[in-house]
C-alpha cells in the first residue's frame, strides 16, 4: 500500500508543478497587463509589443505625459560596401493618444577590398524626420487598437556637399497600424502605407509601398519578447523583402535593449544585417 502511494504521489508531483506554474504566468500575465492598461482615470489602452526596426511613434493608446528616448545603431553588410546606421529619436505624447516624433537618423559608409571610391556612397545625416500618430480605436475586449499617422522626411544632402543645397527631397509617408493581442503573450501587428519621394530638383515623385508584418511572444509578467518582423517593400519593377527576427529585454528600470538581425528575402544589393536599440523611458 506505501508503496503505491509513494508511485502515485511520485507521478503527480511533476503534474502539480505543472499545474502551479502554468497558473503563476496566467496570474502574472494578467496582473502586468492590468497594470500597463490601467491608471487613475484613464483613457483605454492594449498593451501590444512594439516592433524594433520599423517602430510605432508612440504606444498605441498612449497617453498624455508619456515620453521615451532611443539610440539605434546598425550594421549592413552590401555588396561593395558596408554601411553602418546611427540614429537620435525623441516620441511623447502631449495629449491622450497622441504621438509625436523627431529623429535623426546618420549612415556612415565603409568600402571593401577591391571597391572603387566612387562607387562607395558619401557619409550622411539622411534627414530630418517628423511624425504624428493617432490612436483612433481601442477595443479592450477584443485587445484590438488601430492607428493612423504621417511622417515626412527632409532628406539631407550628404556631408561631401552639405549645404548644396541643404534639402534634396521631401519624403511623405502615412501610414496605418492595426494590432491585436492574442490571449496574454501572442501579439500581432501591421504597419502599412505608400512612400511618396519627391525629388526638389527634378519635381520626379518616386512610390514605393510598404506592408510591415509582425509576430511577437511576450515572456510572461515582463516587457521582454522575441519575435520576427517581416518588412516588405513593393513599387513598380521590384519587390524587396527582409526578415528581422529580434528580441527585446529590460536592463534596468525604464531601460531596454533590442537586438534585431535582417535576412534579406529578396534584395540584389544588401546581404545580412544587424541593429541595436537602446529604450529609455524616464519617469514612465
Amino acid at each position: 500500500m506505501n508503496i503505491k502511494l509513494i508511485l502515485m504521489a511520485t507521478l503527480l508531483l511533476p503534474l502539480s508543478y505543472t499545474i502551479h506554474a502554468q497558473i503563476e504566468n496566467s496570474t502574472k500575465d494578467s496582473l502586468y497587463i492590468n497594470e500597463i492598461e490601467s491608471a487613475k482615470n484613464p483613457p483605454a489602452k492594449v498593451l501590444h509589443a512594439e516592433p524594433l526596426y520599423i517602430d510605432l511613434i508612440r504606444d498605441l493608446g498612449a497617453r498624455k505625459g508619456e515620453k521615451e528616448w532611443n539610440i539605434g545603431l546598425g550594421l549592413t553588410d552590401n555588396l561593395k560596401f558596408d554601411s553602418y546606421e546611427a540614429l537620435v529619436e525623441y516620441e511623447w505624447a502631449p495629449i491622450d493618444r497622441l504621438g509625436l516624433e523627431v529623429e535623426l537618423p546618420f549612415t556612415f559608409y565603409s568600402r571593401l577590398n577591391g571597391t572603387e571610391r566612387l562607387e562607395v556612397p558619401a557619409n550622411r545625416l539622411n534627414s530630418l524626420k517628423v511624425a504624428a500618430q493617432w490612436t483612433f480605436l481601442v477595443n479592450e475586449a477584443k485587445a484590438l487598437s488601430m492607428a493612423i499617422g504621417y511622417i515626412n522626411e527632409f532628406e539631407l544632402s550628404d556631408f561631401e556637399n552639405f549645404g548644396n543645397p541643404l534639402i534634396n527631397a521631401n519624403v511623405y509617408n502615412p501610414f496605418l497600424v492595426m494590432a491585436k493581442r492574442w490571449g496574454s503573450n501572442f501579439h500581432s501587428l501591421v504597419y502599412t502605407g505608400p512612400k511618396l519621394e519627391h525629388s526638389l530638383s527634378s519635381g520626379i515623385v518616386h512610390t514605393t509601398f510598404e506592408v510591415n508584418t509582425n509576430v511577437h511572444y511576450m515572456i510572461s509578467g515582463t516587457r521582454n519578447f522575441i519575435g520576427i518582423e517581416f518588412n516588405k517593400s513593393f513599387d513598380e519593377k521590384d519587390f524587396d523583402m527582409t526578415m528581422r527576427p529580434q528580441m527585446r529585454v529590460g536592463i534596468a528600470d525604464h531601460l531596454m535593449v533590442g537586438i534585431v538581425v535582417g535576412v534579406p528575402v529578396s534584395r540584389e544589393n544588401e546581404r545580412f544585417s544587424s541593429f541595436l536599440r537602446l529604450i529609455w523611458e524616464p519617469g514612465h
